[in-house]
């Protein structure tokens, strides 16, 4: 993949929840896979993301959840997005401690993806390259 084709992929963590050891994780391997990986780090807000994941172009925004706030966050993310236009273009994929019964919750606030605890890093890094070969040409 040249540099131009290279996925983008912005990691981070909204909020209070400083538990970022899976969100590094994903992040190492998703880099190490070939992809340009930016790891923002925990304690972030809503509006701070969003406005780096326009600046950087990127194509898919990871968010890990481990204290159980992601159905007040995700509404508040997809909404910004949206209101900054940035909705259709930028991929949103969760992680992290989700209820299996939230995830369609979450796919109907226009969530690309939700990873639970335990997927392999090998099928988060598999996903995203199919994905954005099928709808990220550039």
């Amino acid at each position: 993949m040249t540099e131009k084709n290279k996925i983008k992929v912005l990691i981070t963590k909204i909020g209070l929840d400083g538990h970022d050891r899976g969100a590094k994780l994903v992040a190492h391997a998703l880099r190490a896979s070939g992809m340009e990986v930016i790891y923002l780090g925990h304690r972030q807000t809503v509006d701070a993301v969003v406005n780096h994941a326009i600046q950087d172009d990127i194509d898919y925004l990871g968010i890990s959840f481990l204290a159980g706030d992601h159905l007040h966050v995700v509404p508040k993310l997809m909404k910004s997005l949206a209101e900054k236009g940035a909705a259709d273009h930028i991929k949103v994929i969760i992680g992290g401690i989700i209820l299996k019964s939230h995830i369609p919750d979450l796919l109907a606030l226009g969530v690309h993806r939700v990873f639970l605890p335990g997927t392999p890093l090998a099928e988060i890094e598999k996903f995203i390259k199919q994905d954005y070969g099928t709808n990220h040409l550039r």
